[in-house]
């Protein structure tokens, strides 16, 4: 089974070895490469063999070799046809990453355990920036709040319409307070996140997400934990935020476009789940209905194109528009 790439030192979770019953497979409406489109079986093969490599030249000393292999293995078509089919062009995302390597170099703060996380973590997410390159980013958190092309999930969540869990973050400093007591008294109850800046979604992004949490729901017992989703849609003004803090917030990002979301992956591991909804994930990226990024805590997943019709639909469906 494939897993999303990583290096073979520090890892953030165990290897995906799922004993979760046979599930419905998703629909596949990307499993083979697209004429005319980048290959991103061979993309994905290409990161991972690349990243074996940068895992032996993560020390500060090999910063000069580490930046001439990145040099020569970008260049390979496989890679080159992804990076070539964003925003930024082969250039500026070759040169973002080598700015992200020396940021991360720099702070030390980084949410990125290694600096193979972290490449990993850009190159698989240019899969995002490179399937909406046309959609316009969320600029600042009032555009966020404003739009009408996301949803509010409180009003959703209040009815019984949707199939996972999220916490908002606190407003106030009696709030934090509150959950950090919450938190010393019942350490395990929920994910270690901060919770949602904005608590809105594209309508395609909530369907994607109701229907993994049901699948999840099926896959284990009847006391399982929930899927818990921590980050949905942001702007680029939260983005800028986040990188502030020393988060490996990347810029262009499928957040701010609105069509990724983040789900908890560590605080399942406590109840033995975490494998059954990577196992699921890892489906629907094959059938080509999301990309899939392995940042440990959180897996992140953005919508595939193609798939964006089929879920619109099922949000008009379920929600009787």
């Amino acid at each position: 089974m494939r897993v999303p790439s990583r290096s073979p030192g520090q890892q953030p979770g165990p290897a995906v070895t799922s004993t979760a019953p046979a599930r419905r497979a998703p629909t596949a409406v990307g499993r083979h490469p697209v004429p005319g489109q980048p290959d991103l079986a061979a993309y994905r093969a290409a990161v991972a063999e690349l990243l074996l490599e940068v895992g032996a030249l993560a020390d500060a000393a090999s910063a000069a070799a580490r930046q001439v292999l990145l040099d020569q293995r970008l260049r390979e078509p496989a890679i080159a046809a992804v990076l070539n089919a964003t925003p930024q062009g082969f250039v500026g995302a070759r040169e973002t990453l080598l700015l992200e390597l020396a940021r991360h170099q720099a702070d030390g703060r980084g949410c990125a355990p290694d600096l193979t996380a972290l490449v990993r973590i850009y190159l698989l997410s240019r899969i995002d920036v490179m399937w909406w390159r046309d959609t316009r980013a969320f600029l600042t958190d009032n555009e966020v709040e404003t739009s009408t092309d996301l949803v509010d999930l409180e009003w959703l969540r209040r009815r019984g319409l949707l199939a996972f869990r999220y916490r908002e973050q606190p407003a106030t400093v009696l709030g934090r307070g509150l959950r950090a007591v919450r938190r010393r008294l019942l350490p395990d109850a929920t994910p270690r996140t901060a919770g949602l800046r904005f608590r809105r979604a594209r309508r395609e992004v909530i369907a994607l997400l109701n229907d993994i949490g049901r699948e999840f729901a099926q896959a284990g017992p009847p006391a399982a934990p929930p899927l818990w989703v921590t980050s949905l849609a942001r702007s680029a003004e939260h983005q800028y935020r986040l990188r502030r803090l020393g988060y490996a917030a990347m810029v262009p990002s499928g957040h701010c476009l609105g069509w990724a979301a983040d789900v908890e992956m560590a605080w399942l591991g406590r109840f033995g789940l975490r494998d059954a909804l990577a196992e699921l994930l890892l489906a629907r990226q094959e059938a080509g209905e999301i990309n899939v990024v392995d940042e440990g805590q959180t897996w992140h997943v953005c919508l595939a194109p193609a798939a964006r019709r089929r879920f619109r639909q099922a949000y008009e469906a379920e929600m009787g528009v």
